[in-house]
């Protein structure tokens, strides 16, 4: 299946719009946690080419999925007794039955940058292969651009 073409700023803005919306009546660590994650999506829009950025902000989202049914789950009885509860209760359920969706856009984004879901059973771990890497104490690598003549065993340059 493939997935349609969406702009980052379009998640964005339509997070942004519902957030807000949702914030009318669910304050505090609602949204604490739904405008971090979208600070990291304004990074991810800043770097395009950051694969941590992008892969932080769909970490993200997916972390305010449990967050939003745990928080909406407790307070939505408190906050549905007037219409502007209703409608902000209403707005922050679709944006966390929306953010599914988002997330399935935002991993094919994240792979389109070059990012990958760690392969190995320690998730927390290294993800790179890095035996291509050049390591520090080999004698190829360059000497260090302020070393003086003297300490590499050169005569000193005459002005020096």
């Amino acid at each position: 299946m493939e997935l349609p073409a969406v702009n980052l700023k379009v998640i964005l803005l339509v997070h942004w719009l519902l957030t807000t919306w949702g914030c009318i009546v669910f304050s505090g660590s609602y949204a604490w946690s739904n405008f971090t994650v979208l600070a990291l999506g304004v990074w991810a829009v800043a770097q395009r080419d950051s694969i941590d950025a992008i892969g932080m902000f769909l970490g993200g989202l997916v972390a305010t999925i449990f967050l939003d049914i745990i928080y909406i789950s407790i307070f939505y009885s408190s906050f549905a007794i007037t219409d502007t509860g209703r409608f902000s209760a209403g707005m922050a359920i679709f944006s966390l039955l929306l953010k599914p969706f988002s997330c399935c856009l935002i991993y094919h984004m994240h792979r389109e940058r070059g990012g990958e879901l760690p392969r190995r059973p320690d998730f927390f771990g290294p993800s790179q292969e890095h035996s291509a890497y050049q390591t520090i104490d080999t004698p190829d690598s360059p000497a260090t651009p302020f070393a003086s003549p003297e300490d590499k065993g050169q005569a000193a340059p005459r002005g020096y």
